[in-house]
């Protein structure tokens, strides 16, 4: 399986049914850093992606799955993944304090 933004989106696009979705692949920014192939692709990834199955999800949950979707991806070198979740509605009430989604910067 080769890692593109074309080939992660395909996947996520399986998964989930986005009414947004945006894959970037921003390896070139990263050349010379730890996980950097040398290619200046493959390896760092933004995705932005709205869809109603985040709907009352934690930032974090939504971001976990994602991160399940595409396990395959990284067990095959993708090195790191930026999540920008787009919500369609409020988010879900916080659980209590130290929750990630309880910080402004977070939200």
């Amino acid at each position: 399986m080769e890692i593109t933004a074309p080939a992660i989106e395909q996947c996520l696009r399986e998964r989930f049914t986005p009414q947004q979705l945006e894959v970037l692949d921003e390896s070139y920014q990263h050349s010379g850093h730890v996980g950097a192939n040398g290619t200046g692709v493959g390896t760092h990834f933004r995705v932005r992606i709205q869809c109603q199955q985040f709907d009352g999800q934690t930032r974090v949950a939504c971001h976990r799955l994602v991160y399940d979707a595409l396990h395959e991806f990284i067990d095959q070198g993708l090195h790191a993944l930026a999540i920008e979740v787009i919500r369609t509605g409020p988010s879900p009430a916080l659980s209590g304090p130290g929750q990630a989604d309880n910080h402004p910067a977070t939200r």
